[in-house]
């Protein structure tokens, strides 16, 4: 019954090899995040909600910046397995374009009218000042964060994932000095508060493209090939168009929604402390997937590469059965370690260092309880979706996968449980958790028809 687990000692070496660097970027990103939450959590409640609110708009950027990575490796895992490195110069010209453009705008837009957006995405004065003032400073950080981690992400999808772990190291720690010194006044700078978790996240993110463009110019395993860099050929901007732009789409409309979900809790009675709760979860939930995301990029670097090197039907739907069912169950295994962990550690001696009110702890502990229960799930979602499915080049149906339960499901049911019949947090947290459930059903339809096995090298 489960003879597609026999994959062979080098295959699970294999899987190892490329997840282990991944999780630790994973884990360095998802860091920087927990620590500016934990520094400006040092200044109370408000400013803790400030930077969740701001977070909103920039968590949406940061997925339009992941769906530009994923889309370019649907192509770039493949042109690998054929090893066509012109190929991929052109799509990262394209990439490095695109995610430019995109973050430009959004740059702009947060500073030149941060006030105006961040009233967008709550009700509460106070806090929407505060996060105005944090938007504005690090608004244009996403520009020179897009370009490194385009070129990151193209060096992942050629299994060379250490150089992003070089990379986000490094910001890792200039970030976490920096916030020590804007933040509180260290070493005869001024004390910022949440306007210095913004300048040292602006600096960190200048200090990536810095290092990303010094392994440009002195890297060995790939060169660049400029006039094709600059100069990509038609075929292959349509390639793109056509197989980046459902997972761009699918990032972006992912990612506005699951923005909407802090939205619906900052319009409801008593914002303050959801918003305080859920950016404090969010956090911990965010530590709990890095190995699941490193999964799915992993599952798509490995099932791209298969096509691309012309392997057998049979044997990659067998890798994307396996693959799936390690997400499965290891998923249901971090779910239930970080539940115990809610009770054990997180409510009585990690929630009182963020100087969370009663209520607000509460909400959190019931945030956390109902997000690890959905783990396994999720953790199947991902690997299916993101690294099956779009590393198997079937891009639209995953993208309709991703969204439909989102937007047709769970988004509606929370807008109307917290915002028409004032139900209260905890229905509205329920309700934003149903999707996991009929993603998996649709998902598991989808990988037993092997219709998403598709060489996108040749299309």
């Amino acid at each position: 019954m489960f003879s597609y687990m026999k994959q062979g000692k080098r295959f699970y070496h294999e899987v190892v090899a490329l997840a282990i660097p991944i999780i630790l970027q994973n884990l360095i990103t998802n860091s920087l995040s927990l620590l500016d939450t934990f520094m400006v959590g040092a200044l109370g409640e408000a400013p803790m909600a400030a930077v969740t609110l701001a977070n909103i708009p920039i968590f949406v950027i940061q997925l339009m910046t992941f769906g530009l990575q994923s889309g370019a490796s649907v192509l770039i895992s493949q042109f690998h397995g054929r090893g066509d490195k012109g190929a991929i110069n052109e799509v990262l010209g394209i990439g490095f374009f695109v995610a430019g453009v995109f973050t430009l705008i959004f740059g702009c837009i947060m500073f030149f009218i941060p006030n105006q957006f961040m009233s967008l995405f709550g009700n509460d004065a106070g806090v929407v000042a505060l996060a105005a003032r944090y938007a504005k400073i690090v608004a244009f950080s996403f520009f020179f964060d897009s370009l490194a981690q385009v070129y990151i992400a193209a060096h992942r999808s050629m299994a060379n994932p250490m150089l992003g772990l070089y990379i986000l190291g490094a910001s890792m720690v200039s970030n976490t000095i920096l916030n020590w010194v804007f933040i509180f006044g260290k070493l005869g700078a001024p004390a910022m508060g949440v306007e210095g978790a913004a300048l040292a996240t602006l600096i960190s993110r200048v200090l990536e493209l810095v290092i990303a463009l010094g392994h440009i110019l002195l890297g060995k395993k790939f060169r660049f090939q400029f006039a094709r860099l600059f100069r990509p050929s038609r075929d292959m901007i349509r390639r793109y168009v056509r197989f980046a732009t459902p997972v761009l789409l699918n990032e972006t409309l992912w990612g506005l929604g699951t923005s909407l979900y802090p939205t619906i809790m900052g319009h409801m009675d008593g914002s303050q402390p959801i918003l305080a709760a859920y950016g404090l979860v969010g956090n911990l939930v965010n530590m709990s997937t890095v190995a699941i995301f490193a999964l799915g990029g992993t599952t798509a670097i490995i099932i791209g590469r298969e096509i691309g090197a012309g392997q057998r039907r049979d044997k990659v739907y067998g890798i994307g059965q396996c693959l799936d069912m390690i997400a499965f169950l290891g998923g249901g295994l971090v779910g239930a370690i970080f539940i115990a962990l809610t009770y054990l550690v997180f409510e009585p001696y990690f929630y009182p260092l963020f100087h969370l009110s009663a209520e607000a702890a509460a909400i959190a502990t019931m945030m956390s309880v109902v997000s690890f229960a959905f783990m396994a799930f999720r953790s199947f979602n991902t690997t299916n979706v993101v690294g099956v499915l779009r590393g198997g080049g079937d891009v639209r149906t995953a993208t309709a996968i991703d969204l439909a339960p989102m937007w047709l499901l769970s988004l509606p049911l929370a807008a109307l449980a917290g915002l028409v019949f004032h139900w209260g947090i905890v229905p509205v947290y329920l309700c934003l958790s149903l999707d996991n459930v009929v993603k998996l059903f649709l998902g598991v339809s989808r990988l037993r028809s092997g219709e998403w096995i598709r060489d996108v090298t040749v299309a």
